[in-house]
């Protein structure tokens, strides 16, 4: 089955699922993320802390990754949030506008945030030196509804390298490399990766491949490991990525209780990651630091209810006393800066 074919007929079951609010009580907010070992999760945690700080609860939940991420935004209820990879986006925009299943897929889904760049990591036998080594190979290529699939299969697909795809999550992955199961595997994720943080991968078996074919620079942006990112990396290593994607709903306010109250939470989102973007620079994840919240990629919309949450006046639902947000300055210049570019 083709990519294309494959993709439609995963997304064809997308359908909304929303039903009325529980009432008073609070509502159920989720952030779709990824595995335990990975960096969105990490990211969604860092954000659910600003929620916690002001009394909301945002459930992070782990997920098989972007492509996942993106469909549940749309079908799982009480699901307002989603970390999707900017090739997801890219793949859906080639093909939606002569695939009606794919139109039907992304209607209502919006854009909150660009996050940061995430690097496509493939740890390969030491043997093997460039991707196009990796034909004939046994390549694990991660499990189908993660953007790690999307991602290797088609860059193997970029550079016409026919691998052994194996469908295995990226922990199987390591345990099968190591294992001589395998002899390498894709894993996109922000460097550094917690799955790599470990003195039990030998650096003398074992080594992150370089992508720097020109092919792929049309999809994916040049890239760096940093040299000793991980225990078994004392070089730095030349890479693509991809961006990071914060997705949303475009809640209807006017339609039902659920429609307004979720869009109230992103809104809300939305106030208090610009706000506190900062403080998530100086302590949460690493990756932080290089996001850049205006980077928005093209030909997608921004949701209603995020623009919503970035009105002057706006003040977010908090329990408890609000986070600490930035005063006056550099906020202020880049606050008018987003708003500016979510005009565009």
């Amino acid at each position: 089955m083709g990519i294309a074919t494959w993709f439609s007929a995963g997304l064809v079951t997308v359908s909304l699922l929303f039903g009325a609010s529980a009432g008073a009580a609070e509502l159920e907010k989720n952030i779709m993320t990824g595995g335990p070992k990975g960096t969105y999760i990490k990211i969604g945690r860092d954000i659910a802390g600003l929620g916690k700080a002001c009394g909301q609860t945002l459930n992070v939940v782990e997920s098989a990754g972007s492509l996942e991420n993106f469909s549940s935004v749309r079908k799982r209820k009480n699901t307002q949030f989603g970390i999707v990879q900017s090739d997801v986006l890219d793949y859906l925009k080639t093909f939606e506008a002569n695939d009606p299943e794919i139109q039907q897929a992304v209607k209502g889904v919006r854009i909150m945030f660009p996050l940061y760049n995430e690097e496509v990591h493939v740890l390969a036998r030491s043997d093997i030196k460039t991707i196009e080594g990796l034909a004939d190979k046994k390549v694990a290529v991660g499990v189908r509804d993660s953007g790690t699939f999307l991602t290797a299969t088609l860059i193997l697909d970029i550079l016409d390298v026919d691998a052994q795809q194996v469908e295995i999550n990226q922990d199987q992955a390591l345990t099968d490399l190591k294992a001589g199961k395998i002899d390498a595997f894709f894993y996109v994720a922000g460097a550094p990766a917690a799955l790599f943080d470990s003195d039990k991968i030998d650096g003398k078996k074992f080594h992150l491949l370089p992508i720097t074919q020109a092919p792929l620079l049309a999809t994916y942006i040049p890239a760096r490991i940093e040299a000793n990112s991980y225990p078994f990396q004392k070089e730095p290593v030349d890479v693509v990525s991809v961006k990071a994607v914060l997705m949303t709903f475009d809640y209807d306010k006017a339609r039902n209780a659920y429609h307004r109250e979720s869009c109230k939470a992103v809104a809300d989102f939305s106030n208090l990651i610009v706000n506190n973007l900062a403080q998530l620079k100086e302590s949460g994840h690493p990756k932080w630091k290089s996001v850049d919240l205006t980077a928005i990629p093209p030909g997608w919309k921004v949701g209603v209810c995020v623009k919503e949450g970035l009105a002057a006046d706006y003040k977010p639902a908090c329990a408890k006393a609000e986070p600490a947000n930035a005063e006056g300055g550099e906020n202020d210049d880049y606050l008018k800066l987003l708003k500016e570019r979510l005009k565009q």
